[in-house]
């Protein structure tokens, strides 16, 4: 498939991934949702690439799924839908690599499911995020029920998801729903510079901490502290792990391979 929709540029060792529909403000549809899977596993199969950035071009990150392609389906077509965008964002999520999402205005529906199937989120200050879709009559369909509840809480996911409530930046970050807000003129430069600062470190140390992070998400303490040892012993059969500590004691800058 040739991607229309969904660009990948390279700066450095920076993939970044912009949906570029800004005429339906980056609305998810079955093709966007393929093309971003593409662009997803092209950046992850890049071994020059070190961290992702993941953003919208125009007034909106992406502002929910494309109800004109919705408004038709069965059952049986609707869980297919559903089913086609968990996969990809389950696919982003478990990507090797760091992702940061650079949300640029609305995140709404799957837009807001796409942020948090990043690894971190930085919001513009004129960002706004919600789950509005019970006031069309259905739920979240892109994982986004157990992604927020996971991110926020419980109790705090039912209160936007059964009200379908938009909320701003400032109160995505109090929840905890993002990590930063910044001057929207200033979200690709900080988003830039958090993604160079992961790539200066020892690639494969940092793939090793994103696993064992959703590692522990997804399991019980005993366990991720085994799975935790293991990676960290695996630290000490790389190249980037002598670099690291030959550099820090010699004084100098450590040189990494991604090996």
């Amino acid at each position: 498939m040739n991607l229309q929709f969904v660009t990948l540029s390279r700066e450095n060792h920076v993939g970044i991934i912009k949906i570029n529909n800004p005429a339906s403000l980056n609305a998810l549809n079955s093709r966007i949702i393929s093309e971003l899977g593409i662009a997803a596993a092209e950046a992850e199969n890049d071994e020059n690439l070190y961290a992702i950035i993941i953003t919208g071009e125009g007034r909106a990150f992406v502002a929910g799924a494309d109800i004109s392609e919705m408004v038709s389906l069965d059952s049986m077509a609707g869980e297919e839908f559903g089913r086609k965008g968990a996969d990809v964002f389950r696919m982003i999520e478990q990507m090797k690599k760091p992702v940061i999402a650079a949300v640029n205005g609305f995140a709404l529906g799957g837009g807001c499911e796409l942020a948090m199937a990043c690894d971190i989120r930085i919001a513009a200050d004129n960002a706004k995020f919600g789950q509005p879709e019970v006031g069309l009559g259905i739920t979240p369909g892109f994982s986004g029920t157990v992604r927020m509840t996971k991110l926020i809480g419980a109790a705090k996911a039912k209160e936007l998801i059964f009200t379908g409530r938009v909320i701003d930046a400032a109160e995505a970050l109090s929840t905890g729903l993002v990590n930063k807000v910044v001057p929207a003129a200033e979200l690709m430069q900080i988003a830039m510079e958090m993604a160079g600062a992961i790539a200066s470190k020892a690639p494969v140390a940092v793939r090793f901490s994103k696993e064992s992070i959703n590692f522990a998400v997804d399991n019980n303490t005993d366990d991720s502290i085994q799975n935790e040892c293991r990676l960290f012993g695996h630290c000490f059969s790389t190249k980037d792990q002598k670099e690291g500590m030959e550099a820090f004691l010699a004084k100098r800058k450590p040189i990494f391979e991604n090996k």
